[in-house]
């Protein structure tokens, strides 16, 4: 009996000296390239460098900009006079437009069964709104159909809102109204189409005019209100409300820059309002963040909203 506990335990001692050798050896090997940052990293950091290299000497030299109107009409530098021509805003529309594309095209082509941090995070957003808002509005068939376009949705009126907080953008690309009236558009057709093809056009037509249950007279009243509201005002709304979100984003964003450069320019960078000054330029930064995420948030819920209305007969 003495005889197998001693050598049960010397068994049990080489398994642990033996795990302990191979978890030795597991650190060993992984420990250089644990704390490595990936490719995207070093790329965001060459530019954003680039951007304060190529940015600090006129920020030194020149007079503070003054935000005003003119920042959502520039002038263009390229193709003037033509309908190709380029200014800034069609810039940082097709900056930002590639770089979503680009960032969703590598995370497709290099899916991985354990994500890394990129992979992750997008698949958390499609998760979001997949689940969140596609299955929570239009139910599990329904909310899956249409999972990629409120994704899209989302991403693309994200990206464009997200500019105006970018070094060397600075204005976001949903300040004017053609960003946000593409997106609108393109909402309107979507929903329009999918009651046309789950209805078919006389049924759709008259679920959205014809509410039921009320006296034919009511009509008279209640089907313009209904035309202007279906095919008029939603479109409208969707427009405006992402426009004047970002054109007071930017403008309290610029004002908050303006004042913190004046304020050091002719006051010492260690007086308590230029620190103050400082500390509402980080927190507008931060406000400007979160109104970009509430903004694409509501644009793609109330996209989701209005397909549901247009496929369900009231």
């Amino acid at each position: 009996m003495c005889a197998f506990r001693t050598l049960s335990q010397d068994t049990q001692e080489d398994t642990l000296s033996t795990q302990t050798v191979t978890d030795d050896a597991a650190t060993t090997s992984t420990a250089p390239g644990a704390h490595a940052k990936p490719r995207w990293y070093w790329a965001c950091l060459v530019v954003l460098v680039a951007i304060i290299a190529a940015t600090a000497v006129p920020a030194f030299t020149q007079h503070p900009h003054a935000p005003g109107i003119g920042d959502f009409f520039p002038a263009s530098f390229l193709a003037q006079g033509t309908v190709l021509e380029v200014n800034r805003l069609i810039l940082v529309r097709l900056v930002m437009g590639l770089a979503l594309c680009l960032i969703v095209a590598v995370a497709a082509l290099r899916l991985k069964q354990v994500p890394g941090r990129g992979q992750a995070a997008l698949e958390l957003v499609a998760e979001f709104v997949r689940e969140g808002i596609g299955v929570g509005m239009l139910g599990n068939r329904q909310g899956r159909r249409f999972a990629p376009y409120l994704t899209t949705v989302f991403l693309g009126v994200l990206a464009m809102n997200l500019a105006g907080i970018l070094p060397g953008l600075n204005i976001a690309a949903s300040s004017v109204i053609a960003v946000p009236l593409v997106f609108a558009l393109t909402t309107y057709v979507t929903f329009i189409g999918a009651g046309i093809r789950a209805q078919g056009l006389g049924a759709f037509l008259v679920s959205q005019l014809f509410p039921p249950g009320l006296p034919k007279a009511m009509y008279l009243l209640i089907t313009p209100i209904e035309l202007l509201s279906t095919f008029v005002v939603r479109p409208v709304t969707l427009t405006l409300r992402l426009l004047c979100n970002m054109v007071a984003g930017h403008l309290l964003l610029a004002m908050t820059y303006l004042g913190t450069t004046t304020l050091l320019m002719h006051l010492q960078a260690t007086s308590a309002v230029a620190a103050l000054t400082g500390a509402a330029m980080i927190i507008m930064t931060l406000f400007e963040v979160f109104v970009a995420v509430l903004q694409a948030y509501i644009f793609t819920i109330l996209s989701a909203v209005y397909i549901k209305l247009s496929i369900e007969a009231h």
